[in-house]
This record gives C-alpha cells, sequence and structure tokens, in this order.
C-alpha cells in the first residue's frame, strides 16, 4: 500500500468556487471532502448497451448523438453486437453488480437503496433519479462504472447527472456527488492483480521461462487531445495526460508486487496498450494498438502472453470482441499463447472496495486514511476545475466538480 502523498498532483487554484448540483458539504470546491455526508441514496451510472438485434442501431444512435453519423456507418460498426445475437453483456453484469453491492450493504446493515440507471439505454439515468427523488432520496452518491480519469470515464458522467437534474426539473431538489475515480483503489486494483499472478504461475507450470511471458495491459484508447486534457491541468502529465498515467502507475504497482513476491517474475516484460479505437485515421489516438504489438512480440522472444483489460470493470463489448476475438485471435496468427485475465466483474473485492469509497465519503474520511496503491492516489472527491475537456465539444454543466 503507498502512503506517501508527495506525488500526488496539487489542487488546481479556485477551491473557492462553488460546485453545482452538489451536497452541500461539497459545494465548497474542496478537493476531497472530510466531514460526514449523509446521503440517503446510491447512484450506479454506467454506459448501458443494447439487449437484442433491434436495439442495436438505436442504440448507436444514442452513444453517438449529435455527431451526424448516418445508420449506414452505424451499421459498420453494428457487426460486434450482431455477432452476440445484439445483446451487449454489460446490462447484465450492471444487474449482477447493483445486486452484490445491495448484498454488500445489507451485510454490512447499510440502509442505503441502490438506483441504476444508463448513459445510452434503458434503464436511463433520467428514470433512475426520479426513481429516487419520488421514494424521498434527495442526496445521492454516484458509483459511474468507471476507473480513470478521461472525458468519457468521468466528465461525461458528471454532465450527464448536470443534464438528468436539469432536464427532470430536480435540480435543487435532488443533489448529486460521486466517488472519487477508484483506479487505485484496493478493491478494483486486487482482481487484477490475482489474475496476472494465475496466468504467469499457469505458463512458467507449462515450461515458459519467465522472459519469454509478457503483460499486456490493455485499456480503451482516447483521441490524443482528449488524453491530454484529462486531470488536472496544471500538471505535465505527458502525451496521455492523467488517463495514461493512471494506468501506468497501476500496471507497475501490479507487477511490483508480484516481483516482491517471486524475484523472477522481474523477468517477465510488460507494456500499456490500446484498443477500441475509433474515429477518423487523420486524428492522432493514443497508440501502442494491442494487435500491433501482438504481432511484434515472436521477433521479441516472446511465446505467451497475458492480456489484462485494465481499462474496464466488466466484461463488456469491447472485452468480448477485441480482447476474446480479435486480440486472441492475432495472438494465435503469431503462435503465441494467450490467456485474457478477469475484470473485477462482482469479484468481492470489488464489489466491497465499492461500498468502501461510498462510506469514506459518509464518514468524511480524512484523505491521509483513504486506501490507494499508487503515489497517485487518492484522487479526487470533486474534479478540479478544466479537467477531462471534450475538446470537440467544449464544457458543458456538470455536476461533482468546479467549473468549467
Amino acid at each position: 500500500m503507498v502512503e506517501a502523498h508527495e506525488n500526488q498532483p496539487p489542487a488546481v487554484a479556485s477551491d473557492e468556487g462553488v460546485v453545482r448540483f452538489a451536497s452541500p458539504e461539497a459545494s465548497g470546491g474542496a478537493p476531497h471532502i472530510e466531514v460526514p455526508v449523509a446521503y440517503d441514496g446510491i447512484l450506479l451510472a454506467s454506459f448501458g448497451g443494447p439487449e437484442g438485434q433491434d436495439d442495436v442501431i438505436p442504440f448507436l444512435r444514442n452513444v453517438t448523438r449529435g455527431r451526424g453519423i448516418p445508420d449506414e456507418r452505424l451499421e459498420e460498426v453494428a457487426h460486434h453486437y450482431r455477432h452476440f445475437g445484439g445483446v451487449s453483456p454489460i446490462n447484465e453484469q450492471n444487474r449482477a453488480l447493483k445486486a452484490a453491492l445491495e448484498d454488500e450493504l445489507a451485510r454490512r446493515g447499510i440502509g442505503l437503496p441502490v438506483y441504476w440507471g444508463n448513459r445510452n439505454w434503458a434503464p436511463y439515468l433520467d428514470e433512475a433519479v426520479t426513481d429516487a427523488a419520488a421514494s424521498g432520496h434527495t442526496k445521492l452518491i454516484a458509483i459511474a462504472t468507471s476507473a480513470y480519469s478521461s472525458f468519457s470515464s468521468c466528465r461525461q458522467y458528471r454532465e450527464d447527472f448536470a443534464r438528468v437534474l436539469t432536464d427532470t426539473g430536480l435540480a435543487g431538489t435532488v443533489t448529486i456527488d460521486k466517488v472519487r475515480q477508484f483506479f487505485d483503489h484496493p478493491g478494483f486494483v486486487t482482481p487484477f492483480e490475482a489474475g496476472v499472478r494465475e496466468a504467469i504461475a499457469g505458463f512458467r507450470a507449462d515450461g515458459v521461462a519467465p522472459a519469454a511471458i509478457r503483460v499486456l495491459f490493455s485499456t480503451h484508447s482516447v483521441p490524443t487531445a482528449d488524453a491530454q486534457r484529462s486531470g488536472p491541468r496544471d500538471v505535465d502529465w505527458g502525451e496521455g495526460g492523467a488517463y495514461a498515467a493512471q494506468h501506468l502507475a497501476v500496471a507497475e504497482r501490479i507487477m511490483t508486487a508480484l516481483a516482491e513476491e517471486d524475484a523472477a517474475i522481474a523477468d517477465v516484460g510488460w507494456e500499456l496498450v490500446y484498443q477500441s479505437r475509433s474515429g477518423p485515421p487523420s486524428q492522432p489516438w493514443l497508440e501502442p494498438d494491442i494487435n500491433d504489438v501482438i504481432e511484434g512480440l515472436p521477433d521479441a522472444g516472446v511465446e505467451a502472453i497475458a492480456i489484462v483489460p485494465l481499462g474496464f470493470v466488466s466484461d463488456h463489448m469491447e472485452v468480448l470482441w477485441d480482447l476474446d476475438t480479435e486480440a486472441t485471435e492475432a495472438a494465435a496468427g503469431a503462435g503465441i499463447r494467450a490467456v485474457r485475465t478477469p475484470t473485477p466483474g462482482v469479484d468481492p473485492a470489488y464489489v466491497s472496495g465499492l461500498i468502501d469509497l461510498v462510506l469514506e465519503r459518509v464518514a468524511g474520511t480524512p484523505a491521509s486514511e483513504r486506501p490507494h496503491e499508487t503515489a497517485l492516489g487518492p484522487w479526487f472527491d470533486v474534479c478540479r476545475p478544466a479537467c477531462c475537456e471534450n475538446v470537440r465539444a467544449g464544457f458543458k454543466p456538470a455536476a461533482a466538480g468546479i467549473a468549467p
């Protein structure tokens, strides 16, 4: 467990700014809210996905709303969903996660209801927030099913909350805070570490030398210009912004921990790779692509790879298609053994960790006492000004952060 805080990015000035749509305790804009907050409901916010062939194109229209993409082009990417009967696994996974969270809350004797809503498909966030308000639950703490800092994984959810409160007329009645980005919380990291440990042990049991094993930590690629704007703007994160820095820090933590258990694992190579790129070829996105990396591994003497879906909380479409299908096929074509390690899903450590994130806000736990596995954490409760800008659309009103 990392205890030092000297490498944590500094808070951007303007902490005096008011945070819209927030609880009174969070509205002043402090980076970490270290006073108790009496939340009365949990909002589980996710991406959403189609649940049948007839849903696919309407769902993709929702995902790409405002971009003017014709259905003909949407059908070009719809084949990922068509391949699986038009059903994305993400909704069923969220049902399982909601149930697991409710079970963990009941086990601990905590009477907080969980409301679940999606950005792009039913059940929508609008319905979840409206249902919460109708039940008298108006002080919500949100958990988004994404661990890292970027527009699509953090700020867009915060904009969703602001939009929903405005559109439903509940702004001023319902408040929505958000748990900190949990990329380095032990509950999120532990399942990945266990998966990497098991994959390496399996390869070695079959006679593969550690130096011939490579661990590929994979996450969703994003436009480079957006990545550069992730996280607080007064910190030089490098080309990939806070988004890449967070992934790299977690990957390094996992490999360092495993090498401390077994010195031979220090000979296992690893790198951060990207997947699921979309957009025009002229637009720079974070690289290298996982399939390009796999293609070159035989020349580096690699015989086996562990593909670690580090950017994903569950086995949704990008995992099933881009990793279990395309990357696995690329490995077979290169003559390399491949194992895809698990996502957190409903792993007990992950579920318990999410509840711990809620409770640290309920209790107002000091930042110095919050668990984190890298020197970048614990991340902020209230997002700093101008973080995670969408280059194409600019800033829109957002909850759980200081404007813009």
